[in-house]
């Protein structure tokens, strides 16, 4: 088709190369709690110390400077500890840089768009692929102030990004912000000065291999106990040997326990982290490893068993099963969540959904889930669809990262793949060529499940209509065959059909004789057929 964009090619997606699995540190003596936060304070302040260094640097950073940096940390803590900040800072740098690098990109689209859309006279419509003029001259005054704050704010980052400068908040921006709007935050001053010093902590060491238990700063043995190693200035709080506190909290693991467990027994690195939910005063120690990078399976394997379409949409997923021709089996599946809330409550809204999806597909005896590819970046920004709030609101809530990173981790768990799919024209050909033909009085289509059919299609490498043009010559199948629904070796699929009656067409009946006199009808009825029919509107033969 002319104007249509080239789509890209599907793909499987990696499986996840870690694993996190998190523990609450129960029973904990007012004595555990004051070592914790005395420890946490002191190596947050280090650790911010060490990130002003590092932003100061910008690109004079070398490894002599690191060197430098962890040497002085060592002296008034450990060189181990020294080893975590010093890697957390380098990580949070190159945080900042990649957002400061995405805040480029959308200044850029954004004064593009203010740009082309300027340049066009006042009224002018616009296009699918392009917005068109602005309504009035009052918008247009509007905007073009507008871009004139865009490129400043351009030239700023772009200066800041030559330089090498970052902003960095430890804690983070909005908890900072929250500061100034504790009525709407329903927080009191006590209150929020808890959290941003909670937040501030570092508690947290990277493991290493071939020590006990596979980190020795902060270590959990096999029977759950936990200790840790002060720094220099406060080994006066230990409780056993080496400087080390011994918590009265035991760790038990309920997911993922025997592969932690598997990893500590022979002192493979774990990495360990301490935090504290100020909101519900429950300590939390969370551990993390790498995974060996695991070969994918290609996707020629992956498409064997046919493949369940997903579309995905602002409070459910519309899911439908599909055969390795790529023929729909069975009706619509829906799984509803609920994204309003607090981020924890749409996290396990968006997990209990994905598990049941997951539960779904290896019913249906699946081992590959179909998924658009979604990246709504260059869609959210307000230059390019003015004023449209609602749907910058529907598209801005729908967590696609976070959504793709769950579900391929829960389904590489499960032993399935993930097939991603270029999202283009999915929804509008799905409706335009299954919704209709697959609606009955007892099965209703929506415009979603039909794009769950074009997504799953789009994996198996099918085309996303459910009939291609008939052949040339006299239309028959001498030229290749009409469908491309069924596969070369399906049987029925151009057979042909068995005589309705048993005299040829036109004849008299075997008797010789009329069976019923003829009956004068103004409406014209088409006799019932007795021949053998393949169900299903997608190995029809025609």
């Amino acid at each position: 088709m002319v104007g249509l964009r080239e789509l890209t090619a599907s793909f499987v997606v990696p499986g996840p190369c870690g694993v996190a699995i998190r523990d609450r540190l129960k029973h904990l003596t007012p004595q555990d709690e004051r070592v914790l936060r005395a420890v946490g304070e002191y190596q947050g302040a280090l650790a911010s110390r060490d990130l002003k260094t590092r932003c100061t640097d910008g690109h004079d950073h070398s490894t002599d400077t690191w060197a430098a940096r962890k040497r002085e940390l060592t002296g008034v803590s450990s060189s181990r500890i020294a080893g975590a900040i010093t890697k957390a800072t380098h990580d949070q740098w190159a945080l900042a840089r990649r957002c400061q690098a995405a805040h480029i990109r959308k200044l850029d689209a954004g004064i593009k768009t203010l740009r082309h859309r300027l340049s066009l006279p006042i009224g002018e419509k616009g296009t699918k692929r392009a917005a068109g003029g602005y309504r009035s001259k009052g918008e247009w005054f509007r905007k073009s102030r507008r871009l004139a704050a865009l490129e400043d704010r351009h030239t700023a980052a772009v200066a800041e990004w030559q330089a090498g400068r970052v902003r960095v908040v430890r804690g983070g921006r909005r908890l900072l912000n929250t500061r100034h709007h504790l009525a709407q935050a329903r927080l009191t001053e006590g209150q929020w000065r808890e959290r941003w010093e909670a937040e501030r902590w570092f508690l947290a060491a990277d493991g290493e291999s071939g020590k006990r238990f596979g980190n020795e700063t902060i270590r959990v043995t096999s029977d759950g106990e936990a200790s840790v190693k002060l720094p220099a200035p406060l080994a006066h709080l230990a409780n056993a040997r080496h400087g080390r506190y011994v918590l009265a909290a035991r760790i038990a693991f309920a997911h993922r326990g025997a592969e932690w467990a598997d990893r500590i027994t022979a002192n493979r690195a774990v990495a360990c982290r301490i935090h504290l939910d100020v909101a519900r005063g429950r300590w939390y120690l969370t551990t993390s490893w790498q995974r060996p990078v695991v070969q994918t399976i290609p996707l020629e394997t992956a498409r064997a068993r046919g493949v369940i379409g997903v579309d995905t949409n602002a409070d459910h997923f519309a899911a439908y099963r599909l055969d390795r021709h790529g023929n729909p089996i069975g009706g619509p599946r829906r799984f509803f969540y609920d994204l309003s809330g607090s981020a924890g409550h749409r996290d396990a809204q968006v997990r209990h959904a994905l598990t049941r999806l997951l539960h779904w597909t290896q019913q249906a005896g699946a081992k590959a889930i179909a998924i658009e590819d979604l990246d709504f970046t260059a869609e959210k920004t307000r230059e390019r669809h003015g004023r449209r709030k609602r749907f910058r609101k529907l598209i801005s809530g729908m967590p696609t990262g976070k959504l793709k990173a769950r579900l391929v981790s829960m389904a590489a768990k499960q032993g399935l793949a993930i097939v991603a799919v270029d999202p283009a024209y999915t929804s509008m050909w799905g409706a335009q060529h299954w919704q209709k033909p697959l609606a009955t009085p007892r099965r209703k289509m929506s415009r979603h499940d039909a794009a769950g059919i074009a997504i799953g299609r789009r994996a198996l490498g099918h085309p996303v209509r459910r009939r291609t043009a008939p052949p040339p010559h006299d239309q028959s199948d001498r030229a290749g065959h009409r469908t491309a629904q069924a596969g070369p070796g399906t049987r029925g699929r151009e057979g042909t059909r068995p005589p309705t009656t048993d005299r040829p067409p036109g004849g008299p009946a075997p008797s010789g004789k009329r069976t019923r006199g003829t009956s004068a009808s103004n409406t014209v009825r088409d006799a019932p057929s007795t021949h053998q029919r393949v169900h299903g509107p997608l190995t029809r033969t025609g």
